[in-house]
C-alpha cells in the first residue's frame, strides 16, 4: 500500500536535516500511509527502502526497526525486503473510537549512527457494524390535544463506524398521522424526529406502534430498528422547562464510583399527572449512558464509571424532562474532566548494551529508552536522570528519547558491573516517579586461573555401589567474565600406572560431578587418588589442580565362615564329655571369620537348637560351648546342638554349624570301639541276659526251699547287670535334627559324631581323627573353666 496523497495542488516533498542530538539523524516530514481496518495479518503497508532512499543492506546493518508512541506492535519491518507488514488486526473503533481521521505515530529507528524518521498510519474504516438502537421498543405518549405539525425527538441509532458508514438515514413505517424527519444535534449527529401530521383522536385509535429503520450509508448498506408504540393521552398544553439552558461541571478524574456530578430541576404549570416530571437522557451515545446515570425523578446525575481524562476529555450530554402528557423539555449539561496525577512516568526499554568492554571510547552508546506520561500538562512533562557517581551521561535525543552513553574511560579492575538506575519524574502535584534499574557489566581478558574451592577432596562411598552412582563434586571459580570464566574438568593420569583410574571413576566436564564407573569392593580396594584438572576457555587457556581421595566404605556383604569344626562334608567329629563333669564344662569352641571389616566382622554367637535345651549353652561372645547344669543319669547320651554365628551388619548375616555331644562315663579306654563293634555288642546283651535268667531260675528250683533268699539275691543282680549295659543308637541322629540355615554366602551346616559302646567290664572310648589335621584341639581343653554359677549367668540361666 503506497504512501497516503495529499490534496492535488500541493507536492509531495521530503525535507530531510541534519540536528546534532547526540549524533542522530531526524527527518521531519514525516511519512503517511494508510491501512483499511481488520485487514489480515502480513498485509503489505509501504517499503521503507524506497521512502529513505537507502539499501536493503542497510536495515540489517543499523538495527532498523519501527516504534509506534503508545510502544505496541502494529507493524513489523522486514529487514530482509524493507516492506512494511501488518503484525496485527486493526480495529479502528478500539483505537479511535468515533474520532477521525484515525493516526497512529510511529518512528522508524535506525542505528549506528543514529536516525529517526517519523511516520503516520492512517486506518480506514470499513463498514463493520449495524446501527442499533440503544431502546428496542420506545413508548411515545402524546396528548390528542397535539397540535398537527408537533415533533417528538427520537434517540439516534448508535454506529461504531464513522463518515459514510455511520448512520446516514432513518425511515418510517407507511401510517396516517406522522411522518420523519432528520435533524442534526449540537455534536454534528443526525437524530430522528416524528412531527404529527392529523389530529389524533383517542376515541377513534387509543394507540398504535410505528417502525422507525436507521440505515447506515456503506454497501451494502447496514440497518437497524426500532418499535414506536404510540398511546394517545387527554391534553397537556404545557411542556416542562429546565432552569438552564446549558448546565456547566468539572469533575475530577479519581472521583469515585456514584458520585454526585450534577442536580437537574424542571418546572410544569401543568397540575397533577400532567405536571409530574421524569428526568431521562436524549439522544446520547452509549458511552454515556455507560458512564452516567440520571435518577427519574430527583434529576441527580451520578457516575456509574470511573473517568479517565486521557481517554475522553468532556462529555456533551443532552437531558430531557417529560411531563405525564409526554411532553419535554431539553437541556444539555457540558462536563469537562479534570486531569489530576494519576499516571506515573513510563520508561520503554529499545536497546541495550552489556557487557561493553572495558576498552571502550567515550561516547559510546549504551542503551535507548523512551518516556511517557498519559497526564496533561505539568503532570505529563517529565525529568530524566541518572546516579552522580557513575561514569555515565544521558543525552536527549528525539522527542522523547534518551541514549545512554559513556562520558569516562571504564577500569574493570575497579568496577566490573554497573547498577544504573534511571530515574523519571513528572511536574504535577503530587511528583510521581518512575524508577528503572539496568546493569551494565565490563567484559575482560583471561588473566585469572580457576581456583578450586579445597585443594583436596575426600568422597565417601559404599562398596558394591550402582555403576554411574553421583560419589560428589569438585567445584572451581574464575574471577574472569564470560568464555574466560568457563571452567571445564577433566581427570589427571594416575600417578600409581596400576591403578585402572579410567574404569572406575568419570568426571562431568561441565559441572564437575564425580561418578563411579562400576561397583567398588571393599575387600579388593579400600581407597584411592587421582588429581582433577580444571581449565577455563580463555586465549590462552589457564588451569589450576586438585587431589581427591575416595574412601570405599564396607558393607556387610560377607557372612561368617566357620573354620572349627570343620566344614569339608566328610565324617562329622563328636564332642566326649565326661558325666562327671560341673557346671561350665569347656565341651568345645566354635571358631568363625568375617570377611568384612569393623561392626560387620563383629561375631556373635548362639545356641539355636538342642536335643535337650537347657544342659548347654554357648557364649555369645567367644563361641565357647559350656555345659549349663551337672549331668545326671537321665540325661540322653546323644545331643545334637545347632549353633548359629551371626555378624552386626546390617542387615545381619549369619552362618549355622552342628555339634554332636556325646556323654561317657569316663576317659579310661584309650580309643573307643568303632560303630560296628558297638553293634555287635550291644545285640550281644541280651544273651547274657537270658543265661543268668535260665541259671538263676535253674538253681532257684533246685535249692528252692533252701536257698530261697539266695535266688532272690541272685536274680535282683542279674536284673542290676542287664540295667547296666545301655544300647548305643546306631546310625546317625535323625533327620529332622539336621539343620541348613543361614543367608550368608559361607552359611551351611555340619554334622560331628562319636561312637560309644559298652563292655561288662568297663567302657572305653576310641577318638576319631579329625578331617582337618592342621587344626589342633588344644584351645578346646577339655577343663572347666569357670564355676558354674559364672556360666549360668552368662547363659541367662
Amino acid at each position: 500500500m503506497e504512501p497516503r496523497e495529499r490534496h492535488p495542488q500541493q507536492i509531495r516533498q521530503v525535507l530531510l536535516f541534519f540536528v546534532f542530538l547526540g549524533g542522530s539523524l531526524v527527518c521531519s516530514e514525516p511519512w503517511c500511509y494508510s491501512v483499511a481496518e481488520e485487514m489480515e495479518i502480513g498485509s503489505f503497508i509501504a517499503n521503507v527502502v524506497k521512502d529513505t532512499g537507502l539499501g536493503v543492506e542497510d536495515l540489517v546493518a543499523r538495527g532498523a526497526r519501527v516504534i509506534f508512541d503508545d510502544h505496541k506492535p502494529y507493524l513489523q519491518l522486514d529487514q530482509q525486503t524493507g516492506n512494511l507488514l501488518l503484525s496485527e488486526q486493526l480495529d479502528r473503533e478500539a483505537l479511535c473510537h468515533l474520532t477521525e481521521p484515525c493516526i497512529l505515530h510511529f518512528q522508524a529507528l535506525f542505528e549506528n549512527p543514529l536516525q529517526f524518521f517519523r511516520a503516520e498510519l492512517w486506518v480506514n474504516d470499513i463498514n463493520d457494524h449495524t446501527p442499533a438502537f440503544l431502546d428496542k421498543h420506545i413508548l411515545l405518549k402524546i396528548s390528542e390535544g397535539t397540535a398537527p405539525g408537533s415533533s417528538f425527538p427520537m434517540d439516534s441509532a448508535q454506529d461504531l463506524d464513522v463518515g459514510k458508514n455511520g448512520v446516514q438515514n432513518y425511515t418510517l413505517s407507511p401510517n396516517p398521522y406522522f411522518h420523519l424527519k432528520l435533524q442534526d444535534s449540537d455534536d454534528g449527529r443526525k437524530y430522528p424526529e416524528l412531527f404529527l401530521d392529523q389530529s389524533l383522536d383517542r376515541e377513534k385509535e387509543p394507540e398504535f406502534t410505528l417502525t422507525v429503520t436507521a440505515l447506515d450509508g456503506g454497501s451494502p448498506p447496514r440497518s437497524g430498528t426500532t418499535l414506536v408504540r404510540v398511546l394517545v393521552f387527554d391534553i397537556n398544553d404545557n411542556a416542562p422547562e429546565f432552569e438552564r439552558s446549558v448546565y456547566e461541571v468539572q469533575v475530577p478524574e479519581n472521583s469515585p464510583l456514584d458520585s454526585l456530578v450534577l442536580r437537574v430541576s424542571a418546572t410544569d404549570l401543568d397540575a397533577g399527572i400532567y405536571g409530574e416530571i421524569s428526568y431521562s437522557f436524549s439522544h446520547v451515545s452509549r458511552d454515556i449512558r455507560k458512564t452516567f446515570d440520571i435518577h427519574p425523578i430527583s434529576g441527580e446525575i451520578r457516575l456509574k464509571a470511573l473517568l479517565d481524562f486521557e481517554l475522553i476529555q468532556s462529555y456533551t450530554i443532552n437531558i430531557q424532562a417529560t411531563d405525564g402528557g409526554s411532553l419535554s423539555g431539553k437541556s444539555a449539561i457540558l462536563v469537562q474532566v479534570v486531569d489530576v496525577n494519576d499516571n506515573p512516568p513510563e520508561i520503554v526499554m529499545t536497546s541495550l548494551t552489556s557487557p561493553i568492554p572495558e576498552n571502550s571510547s567515550p561516547e559510546m552508546v549504551v542503551a535507548i529508552f523512551s518516556v511517557r506520561d498519559q497526564d496533561s500538562g505539568d503532570n505529563g512533562r517529565m525529568v530524566c536522570s541518572i546516579q552522580d557517581d557513575l561514569p555515565f551521561l544521558l543525552k536527549p535525543t528525539f522527542k522523547n528519547f534518551y541514549t545512554l552513553v559513556t562520558e569516562l574511560p571504564l577500569d574493570r579492575e575497579s568496577q566490573a558491573e554497573y547498577n544504573i538506575t534511571i530515574t523519571v519524574t513528572d511536574l504535577g502535584t503530587p511528583r510521581l516517579k518512575t524508577q528503572h534499574n539496568i546493569t551494565v557489566t565490563v567484559s575482560d581478558v583471561n588473566d585469572n586461573a580457576p581456583a578450586f574451592s579445597q585443594t583436596t577432596y575426600t568422597l565417601r562411598v559404599r562398596e558394591n555401589n550402582s555403576p554411574a552412582l553421583h560419589l560428589g563434586s569438585v567445584s572451581a571459580t574464575d574471577a574472569d567474565s564470560g568464555a574466560n570464566a568457563h571452567v571445564t574438568y577433566s581427570l589427571l593420569p594416575p600417578q600409581d600406572p596400576q591403578l585402572p583410574l579410567a574404569s572406575l571413576v568419570s568426571i562431568n566436564a561441565d559441572n564437575g560431578q564425580l561418578f563411579a564407573l562400576r561397583s567398588l569392593d571393599y575387600e579388593a580396594l579400600q581407597a584411592f587418588e587421582f588429581g582433577v584438572r580444571a581449565a577455563d576457555r580463555g586465549s590462552p587457556a589457564l588451569s589450576s589442580q586438585a587431589r581427591v581421595r575416595v574412601l570405599v566404605l564396607d558393607d556387610n556383604d560377607n557372612s561368617p565362615f566357620v573354620l572349627y569344626p570343620p566344614q569339608n562334608g566328610s565324617a562329622p567329629c563328636t564332642e566326649l564329655v565326661p558325666r562327671a563333669a560341673e557346671a561350665g564344662y569347656l565341651v568345645t569352641k566354635v571358631v568363625a571369620v568375617d570377611g568384612d571389616s569393623g561392626q560387620n566382622a563383629w561375631l556373635s554367637y548362639q545356641l539355636l537348637r538342642a536335643t535337650e535345651p537347657g544342659l548347654f549353652g554357648v557364649w555369645a561372645h567367644n563361641g565357647e560351648v559350656r555345659t549349663a547344669r551337672l549331668l545326671s543319669e537321665r540325661d540322653a547320651v546323644k545331643h545334637r546342638l545347632v549353633v548359629l554365628v551371626k555378624d552386626n551388619g546390617e542387615p545381619p548375616r549369619s552362618a549355622s554349624v552342628t555339634l554332636h555331644v556325646l556323654l561317657v562315663d569316663g576317659f579310661s579306654q584309650p580309643y573307643l570301639p568303632l560303630p560296628e563293634v558297638a553293634a555287635a555288642e550291644a545285640q550281644a546283651d541280651p544273651l547274657t541276659v537270658y543265661l543268668v535268667i535260665a541259671l538263676a531260675s535253674v538253681s532257684s528250683l533246685f535249692l528252692f526251699s533252701v536257698l530261697v533268699f539266695v535266688a532272690v539275691r541272685l536274680c535282683r543282680r542279674s536284673r542290676a547287670a542287664s540295667a547296666g549295659r545301655c544300647p548305643v543308637p546306631e546310625g546317625h541322629f535323625p533327620g529332622h535334627l539336621v539343620d541348613v540355615s543361614g543367608t550368608g554366602t559361607l552359611s551351611q551346616s555340619y554334622q560331628y559324631e562319636v561312637c560309644l559302646t559298652g563292655d561288662s567290664g568297663n567302657n572305653e572310648f576310641k577318638f576319631l581323627k579329625p578331617i582337618f589335621p592342621n587344626i589342633l584341639n588344644q584351645d578346646l581343653g577339655r577343663k572347666s573353666e569357670g564355676n558354674a554359677t559364672t556360666f549360668h549367668n552368662s547363659l541367662g540361666i
